[in-house]
């Protein structure tokens, strides 16, 4: 008998949703066959079983599981039962997790150990350390552990139950899926962020009429070409020239991350919610393959195929509020642990100053919200200045 347990499948999951069982009850499986869905806040996964044999569901379909639990039993006729990886990486120490409980460390005079960020952190999402049994050493209190306890649901408070009962049938309870949960994990991470907003409008005359001029080029060969790719190729080069919006900051250390690498982040919606799609290695790939790539993906995201390590590691986000066809401004949410994101708006046609006269022209409004413990606002007008500059320049959008 193999026990097929939800093991750790990689980029800090902890928890997922059954979605469906993929066999029966007493089915007959074979090896590697997929047996059960199981919704993550990255993606949808698919356990596949570790033996032949029959499948004894234990997890119930549409249920929350926790890295560790055992979702199903595999009878393959050796008569004992072994926990066995669902996924190679990271399945032991996950097992050994689960069979030697942590002990509680021992505090002396009850005090709390933790960093002075994690103590500010811990005051913005209203947490009292002095209730919570840290994971680090002599247990030291992580950013890890605040984000267990702020991931848990709070309480209702009286008065919304009170009237809540008076309405009666009116108001309805709606569980939040795990997409939903994640994202709701992510703002409150991202409201810890002091940041500020740098705007200003972008004359998009020039880049209007290359694309006009491309689009039947591209479609030829099968792509649909949009502004977001030529945006892409300018970000990369203001961020070559203001390295600190390719970062992260680490509060622990208080230390800044400088990437030298290229990963953009593209917020896409789903029909179950919003996710962020990144974009490898821009810097090494043309307009026509970066329009190709962001196709290919947000088709994942709206079929749900998308995985995880599709959605992970991006070094600067973009959201494109003028791809849904409205907003002038906006000031969107940092995607954490980026430094910075762009938001770009629907190109409008407007009148524009040209050597002292005013003509016809269309303009590109942008929104570029960053992290003000890691970049000041002088810099993100250079970063403002440096995007325009490229975006407006015809020499640059035609070599690209």
């Amino acid at each position: 008998m193999k026990e097929l347990k939800f093991v750790d499948i990689g980029e800090g999951i902890t928890e997922g949703h059954i979605k469906a069982w993929l066999v029966k009850d007493g089915d007959s499986v074979k090896e590697d066959q997929p047996l059960v869905q199981i919704e993550t806040d990255k993606a949808v996964v698919s356990i596949p079983s570790p033996v032949s044999g029959k499948a004894k569901i234990v997890a119930k379909a549409d249920s929350d599981v926790k890295v560790g639990d055992l979702l199903a039993q595999i009878d393959d006729g050796s008569g004992s039962a072994a926990v066995e990886r669902a996924a190679p990486k990271a399945a032991a120490p996950v097992a050994q997790a689960q069979e030697q409980p942590r002990a509680e460390a021992k505090r002396p005079g009850n005090e709390v150990l933790a960093t002075p960020s994690v103590r500010h952190l811990a005051t913005q999402l209203g947490i009292d350390l002095s209730s919570i049994t840290g994971t680090g050493p002599n247990g030291r209190i992580l950013e890890n552990d605040l984000k267990s306890v702020a991931a848990k649901p709070k309480p209702v408070p009286g008065y919304s139950e009170i009237k809540e009962e008076q309405h009666g049938e009116e108001v309805e309870r709606v569980p939040m899926t795990q997409i939903r949960k994640a994202i709701a994990r992510n703002m409150e991470l991202s409201w810890t962020i002091p940041r500020a907003t740098h705007m200003d409008l972008i004359d998009a005359t020039h880049i209007s009429a290359i694309l006009a001029r491309e689009k039947p080029n591209a479609e030829k060969l099968g792509v649909k070409l949009t502004l977001l790719p030529f945006v892409i190729k300018a970000v990369v080069q203001a961020l070559k020239e203001n390295p600190r919006f390719n970062a992260s900051y680490d509060r622990d250390k208080q230390e800044i991350i400088l990437k030298k690498y290229y990963n953009i982040g593209i917020a896409a919606e789903g029909d179950d919610g919003l996710r962020v799609l990144v974009v490898k290695e821009v810097d090494r790939k043309s307009i026509i393959e970066l329009a190709k790539e962001i196709r290919e993906l947000g088709a994942k995201v709206r079929d749900k195929s998308i995985k995880p390590d599709e959605m992970s590691d991006s070094t600067f986000t973009i959201t494109n509020i003028g791809s849904l066809g409205g907003g002038f401004l906006s000031v969107p949410m940092i995607n954490y642990p980026d430094v910075a994101i762009l938001g770009i708006h629907l190109v409008r046609d407007m009148p524009v100053v040209k050597d002292g006269k005013i003509v016809p022209g269309k303009v590109l409004p942008f929104s570029l919200v960053f992290d003000h413990r890691v970049v000041d606002g002088a810099e993100a007008v250079r970063f403002g200045n440096a995007l325009k500059s490229y975006l407006e320049d015809p020499e640059f959008l035609e070599m690209i």
